[in-house]
């Protein structure tokens, strides 16, 4: 089976974590992002990926290669401009095939039963399923509305609180012919959303929802950024995490060997090759990337810190993120919403709000 990933988004709502990294390997858990997403399309058969790229595609393309580490065949589709959601999958038609694929957007992490939302379109028949997830503020998504079979009956794009009747929104997980992209124009921006999908159900063509209670999220923004973190430290979300499990709550990577006067108080997970030093506490929620330096008698709790950076002495850091390779003087503490560029350097003593 074949799947196709839109992953060519500049990655906005994430910045600055996205200047020099492409969204699709921010690392979660330590790993790609998109990794987590072929590793679970890949357990529900699909053996071939096809990655819609645009920003910085050559940086993807050197962590992904050909696919092989997965054991599939990965095409990449470049887009030289913009062309929304179907006018991205539209581009890579040449390695489609004949029978139903999987669509995934490139923001999306989620452990849903995709074999089952394959069999689903097959029973019924549809040339287009979409997979939909229940939030309790719809206002911001794609409403979608069926009737009792589960056929869809109406698109109410980011619908007004006066015009909610459900809460079943558009989860970015699709099973679709391949045939429904004879009607999207070649080369033009065109989008499933907007466009597609409401053409195709104005035709009579049948297009069906699955509704899943599966975990899902966007992790588009620095808050779900760090939300999905907790859910996957939580045990929510079914996604592999590298290193060995200690005491059932967190996790050290190779070569890592803390200070025996560390204290971790909650679940974590600490990568490779990384320095802890004496009487630092680890609290809740806390992500430390490879290659990472954390002084004496610091204190961390629900931050995220990417590889390579430097913690020096009795620092503090509280619900932030802190990108590649940055530098934290003795004595800083930064505080919640905090979110650090690649390389910021922070001096001694300073106190960092958002």
């Amino acid at each position: 089976m074949k799947a196709v990933i839109i992953a060519g988004g500049l990655g906005t709502r994430l910045r600055p974590l996205t200047y020099n990294t492409p969204k699709p390997i921010v690392p979660v858990a330590n790993r790609p992002f998109v990794v987590h997403q072929i590793e679970h399309l890949v357990k529900h058969g699909v053996d071939e990926v096809i990655l819609n790229l645009h920003y910085l595609s050559h940086e993807i393309k050197k962590i992904l290669d050909d696919g092989r580490e997965w054991g599939i065949k990965i095409h990449y589709s470049i887009e030289e401009h913009p062309l929304g959601t179907a006018g991205a999958v539209k581009n890579a038609e040449k390695y489609f095939g004949k029978d139903p694929m999987v669509i995934f957007n490139g923001d999306i992490l989620t452990d849903i039963n995709i074999s089952k939302v394959v069999t689903f379109h097959r029973e019924k028949g549809a040339s287009v399923t979409l997979t939909l997830t229940e939030v309790e503020d719809p206002t911001s998504f794609g409403l979608i509305l069926t009737d009792k079979a589960g056929r869809v009956t109406k698109f109410i794009e980011k619908p007004s609180w006066d015009m909610v009747t459900a809460k079943t929104i558009n989860a970015g997980i699709y099973v679709v012919d391949p045939n429904i992209f004879d009607e999207v124009p070649r080369g033009e921006e065109h989008s499933f959303e907007r466009e597609l999908y409401p053409s195709l159900l104005e035709k009579g063509l049948p297009i069906f929802g699955y509704l899943s209670h599966a975990y899902w999220i966007d992790i588009g923004n620095p808050e779900k950024y760090k939300e999905v973190h907790q859910a996957i430290l939580r045990g929510e979300v079914a996604v592999k995490i590298s290193g060995t499990r200690i005491d059932g709550k967190f996790w050290l990577g190779r070569e890592t060997h803390p200070d025996p006067s560390v204290r971790f108080m909650g679940p974590s997970i600490i990568g490779e090759r990384v320095r802890l030093g004496k009487e630092t506490e680890i609290k809740d929620y806390v992500v430390v990337g490879d290659r990472v330096s954390i002084g004496e008698h610091c204190s961390l709790d629900r931050a995220i810190i990417w590889k390579g950076t430097k913690i020096g002495n009795h620092a503090s850091l509280s619900d932030c993120i802190l990108g590649h390779d940055c530098v934290i003087e003795d004595e800083v503490a930064i505080d919640r919403g905090v979110v650090l560029a690649d390389g910021s350097v922070i001096k001694k003593g300073t106190r960092v709000t958002s």
